[in-house]
């Protein structure tokens, strides 16, 4: 009897497979998680280059978003957001490249200011306010200035409608009129209303080209306006703050207060008038700052 035999066949093992590679994808590569904020900061200061440049003004594109945003509320309808994204990403390039970490000021908040005050510059380039209102606003600015001189205080919407002989409603159609000219940022508050001279955020330099004298100007213009806020009405303080400090959006703060988004555009103008004439006035010599001990009280 024969004993049929079963050829025996080697077959190769695979060689084992580097971790980076799959069965499927030989040359597959695992993908490395994107570098964070303060990664690509620290590449940046080490090497400039365009790609870091590049992949951080993808990481604040947001930024410019928001600011337009926040920017298209107040505007009409033909005025172009694109041409304020522009200006926006304009002004985001130049924060990056005059950024000094060591000035101690979040890179978010100094981007926002610039990037706000580049989309300023692009509105006063276009021009795009009446001069009709511009002159309104002046007058209303007149007025305030003259009253609180006379009463010593802040005057209320009230106080100023009876000066100018006008109904409180009245009144309040003009603050809606007006509001193009008066919708800025605080650090824009001291430009004229024709847009003529520098906005005041001009004096939030790079930190390592500011002067010394620099630096007393702003710190005055910075205790100024502080002091000016303190005297202002209560709700106008509290509009501003979650405005400019909590970033809020007019309609939620008209959510907070249970009041009309009309209402709160009202008393944002009112408020951003009255500090716009006080600071003029205190350009002009007429209002003295206090001093220190009357702060203080």
């Amino acid at each position: 009897m024969s004993i049929c035999t079963v050829p025996i066949v080697e077959t190769e093992t695979p060689a084992a497979q580097p971790p980076w590679e799959t069965a499927a994808e030989p040359n597959a590569r695992v993908a490395l998680p994107a570098p964070n904020a303060q990664e690509l900061w620290k590449r940046y200061h080490r090497q400039s280059d365009t790609d870091t440049e590049n992949e951080l003004i993808q990481k604040y594109l947001p930024l410019v978003s928001a600011v337009v945003g926040r920017l298209a509320m107040t505007l009409p309808e033909h005025v172009s957001h694109d041409d304020l994204y522009s200006a926006g990403l304009v002004g985001l390039l130049q924060a990056m490249r005059n950024y000094n970490p060591a000035c101690g000021t979040a890179f978010e908040t100094y981007a926002r200011v610039r990037v706000r005050g580049a989309m300023l510059d692009e509105l006063r380039r276009m021009d795009w306010v009446p001069r009709t209102i511009h002159e309104k606003a002046r007058k209303i600015k007149a007025v305030m200035a003259a009253l609180e001189q006379q009463l010593g205080q802040t005057p209320t919407e009230a106080q100023m409608a009876r000066e100018m002989k006008l109904t409180s409603d009245e009144y309040a159609e003009l603050l809606d009129e007006v509001r193009p000219a008066a919708f800025v940022c605080l650090d824009a508050a001291g430009s004229s209303d024709d847009g003529d001279g520098g906005a005041l955020y001009e004096v939030i330099a790079d930190g390592a080209n500011e002067s010394p004298v620099d630096q007393v100007s702003t710190n005055e213009l910075k205790q100024v306006i502080l002091e000016r806020l303190q005297e202002l009405p209560d709700m106008q303080r509290k509009v501003l703050a979650l405005y400019y400090v909590e970033d809020l959006h007019l309609r939620e703060i008209a959510e907070v207060f249970g009041l009309t988004e009309s209402r709160i555009c009202q008393i944002h103008s009112q408020a951003i008038l009255s500090m716009r004439a006080y600071l003029q006035r205190f350009e002009s010599g007429l209002t003295q700052q206090r001093p220190a001990t009357a702060r203080r009280k």
